[in-house]
């Protein structure tokens, strides 16, 4: 007879006081064709995996998986119905995610889990955590994502890691997944200790060429964080200290980051320090910044640039901030339309328009 147990993620965030997303669900001691003859929906591939007739929510069939080549796809599973949810749960990749709950809410817990969540520690299941890289990421995405709740990575887990990462099992990650896995980082209240974590265990710079994660840009991502919600920033601050236009472009091109990332990312890296000695340029130099930025078309950038600017500042203020926002309203104030019943046309309208913008500031600051 079949039993089904709620796991992973679902039970580790019941037992965190978390708000629960997503149910996952386990199967033990079935096969596809009973969950067939039952309404279920089969979607997955390589292994069975079934979408409930009404709730839709994943049912997966226990397995077990064996190493059959490199990275984090070269693996072989069985889904016999003699398999135990101890096997299924053993191939997961920390303790806190390898707890089941069955249907009466009981705990069933082997490699101890509870314990690390009172303990608050990031731990692998088994030495087979090593065999999928992508497992590094994720132990530094969970470290950023927990760590308001004082979870660390356990030592020897990092050890794990380190070790993975001199055998070279990271150049076996898609660029997708390296960027899948960090914008989920981006998005916690936390980004650095990403960050961080693969800085400790070796992988950044394989994976973040050209990136130098200093004290500066952690403590700016960790403020980014508290500033906005908006990942194009945030994003933005980590590549903010590079080098140049082509290093921010190069490493958004390494890991396969979205167009709009890159964008504000490239404007940041570029125009952030002209934003800071805002209050010592002239007009014109203002209206050159405003110009390149595209505020005119995109006032949003302007906003972005003010927040990524913002997370550098040692002060709590940012009269940067107010003094650009100011600029840019007088400047913005400028009728264009007057200018056309003026008689100009062609390139004169937009010579003549930067000629009254500067005026504007001239008048005004």
């Amino acid at each position: 007879m079949s039993k089904i147990y709620l796991v992973g993620g679902s039970v580790r965030d019941k037992l965190l006081h978390l708000p629960v997303a997503d149910h996952d669900w386990v199967v033990v001691g079935a096969t596809p064709e009973d969950l067939l003859a039952l309404g279920y929906q089969q979607v997955g591939k390589d292994f069975p995996v079934f979408l409930h007739p009404s709730t839709k929510e994943e049912y997966a069939l226990a397995r077990t998986e064996r190493k059959s080549g490199r990275g984090y796809t070269g693996f072989i599973c069985d889904f016999g119905k003699e398999i135990t949810l101890e096997q299924d749960l053993i191939r997961r990749d920390l303790t806190i995610n390898a707890i089941a709950m069955d249907e009466d809410c009981n705990i069933i817990d082997p490699y101890h889990g509870v314990d690390d969540i009172k303990h608050k520690i990031l731990r692998h299941v088994s030495p087979a955590f090593r065999e999928d890289p992508l497992r590094i990421l994720r132990v530094a995405r969970f470290a950023a994502r927990f760590h308001r709740l004082g979870f660390t990575v356990a030592p020897q887990t990092l050890e794990l890691m380190k070790q993975m990462v001199l055998a070279g099992e990271v150049s076996y990650l898609t660029p997708e997944r390296v960027w899948k896995e960090t914008e989920k980082a981006l998005s916690t209240l936390n980004p650095q200790i990403y960050f961080q974590i693969l800085e400790q265990c070796g992988a950044l710079p394989l994976l973040f060429s050209s990136l130098d994660l200093t004290a500066n840009i952690s403590d700016a991502l960790k403020k980014s964080a508290q500033l906005t919600d908006d990942l194009t920033i945030r994003f933005a601050v980590l590549c903010a200290q590079l080098s140049n236009k082509l290093a921010v472009e190069a490493l958004c091109e390494k890991i396969k980051v979205p167009n709009n990332y890159t964008k504000v990312a490239v404007m940041v890296q570029q125009y952030r320090n002209n934003l800071e000695r805002v209050q010592t340029l002239t007009a014109e130099q203002i209206i050159s910044l405003l110009n390149s930025i595209d505020v005119w078309r995109n006032p949003l950038h302007l906003d972005q640039l003010i927040i990524a600017s913002q997370t550098f500042s040692k002060t709590t203020s940012f009269a940067q901030a107010n003094y650009i926002k100011e600029a840019y309203k007088i400047a913005n104030s400028v009728n264009v339309q007057q200018i056309i019943s003026e008689g100009y046309t062609g390139k004169q309208i937009h010579f003549e328009l930067q000629k009254r913008r500067i005026e504007a500031l001239l008048n005004c600051i």
